[in-house]
């Protein structure tokens, strides 16, 4: 029996994607799994520490290393993997690729941590952004806001390779159910309380007071938390994957109206139920929309209400449902990141 080789993958959390990237890994590979509660930021020294030892301990008998998002978890498996030549691929998902201060959002703003991400960047054998617009892109969405985004705006001068993989979907597993109706004029949106206005929860209770014959659902956001949200607006809470597939289920549009985005998985997972999706103008999420749907190119109520008009004028919702499903299929499917993936680390 052929032994398999040990991989290094390190993440400073778990979360759906991660864990597919350690699934998908795990078919070539043994992978060991490096991993600390990073977001408890005073014991950071103390983590830096123990990864310390955790690399010089399996590094020899490691082939490579694949690290999750850029920050402080990445300087050391960067730096130890290129002393010991081991090639260490870092995996770029949006927040250590911006810097947003005005709304809090992105690594970069943070001077000691987009420190760390220089030095690990610099020193990475290859950066696998899961969007071109991760390296560089332009957003004009909302206005006073940094329209210039991606590594490459922050670090011009760093030369490391780099290969965009798209994030994936399981189409397996987020699919309308047997006989599914979807209900008329629904809308349902998917972010945490901190991502509110980011992910364009202030324009959607806008919306809701001009379509008050809609429903719009948020998902991420406990009810209660909002005092002035408008009636027909309902906050789902936390939920589990399985309730918030029954909600892509039910739902006729999907929201993704976030003024920055690194990918978008929550749109490829309510594209995959046949939701059809509405979505701002900003990196890569007109691209995954790629015509199935609709994209608003201003953050204000009056562009989002004429594109929720035309989208309920829609005739045939069943259809276009069904090709929204099939672009996500057809170019972010869980298979295609399975292929890409290896191959670029093999």
């Amino acid at each position: 029996m052929i032994k398999r080789e040990n991989i290094i993958l390190v993440t400073p959390f778990m979360s759906s994607f991660i864990k597919n990237d350690i699934s998908i890994l795990e078919t070539e590979y043994n992978v060991i799994v490096n991993t600390y509660n990073w977001k408890n930021k005073t014991l950071a020294p103390w983590f830096i520490i123990l990864q310390f030892f955790f690399l010089l301990f399996k590094l020899p008998s490691t082939s490579r290393v694949v690290v999750e998002f850029g920050g402080y978890w990445s300087v050391l498996p960067s730096i130890l993997g290129k002393l010991f030549n081991r090639p260490v691929y870092i995996v770029l998902h949006g927040t250590d690729c911006a810097s947003i201060p005005e709304l809090n959002y992105g690594s970069l703003r943070i001077p000691f941590l987009k420190k760390a991400c220089e030095l690990s960047y610099k020193n990475a054998k290859k950066l696998l952004p899961v969007s071109e617009s991760l390296v560089y892109v332009e957003n004009s969405f909302q206005k006073n806001l940094p329209s210039k985004q991606g590594y490459k705006t922050f670090f011009p001068n760093i030369k490391t390779d780099y290969k965009v993989v798209y994030n994936g979907v399981n189409e397996h597993y987020w699919e309308l159910a047997d006989n599914q109706q979807k209900e008329e004029r629904s809308f349902l949106a998917v972010f945490s309380e901190d991502q509110f206005y980011l992910k364009g929860g202030d324009l959607i209770f806008k919306v809701a007071e001009i379509f008050q014959d809609c429903k719009f659902r948020i998902a991420g956001i406990s009810e209660g938390s909002h005092k002035d949200k408008p009636e027909n607006v309902e906050l789902l809470g936390r939920l589990s994957l399985e309730e918030l597939k029954e909600q892509y289920q039910k739902s006729q549009f999907h929201f993704q109206l976030s003024v920055i985005e690194g990918f978008g998985v929550a749109l490829c997972e309510a594209m995959l139920c046949e939701c059809i999706p509405i979505g701002s103008s900003v990196n890569m999420i007109p691209e995954i929309i790629g015509g199935k749907g609709f994209v608003v190119n201003k953050k204000d109520v009056n562009s989002l209400r004429v594109v929720i008009e035309q989208a309920l004028a829609i005739k045939d919702k069943v259809e276009l449902g069904e090709q929204a499903r099939s672009r996500v299929i057809s170019n972010f499917s869980l298979d295609k990141r399975k292929e890409q993936l290896l191959k670029v680390i093999g």
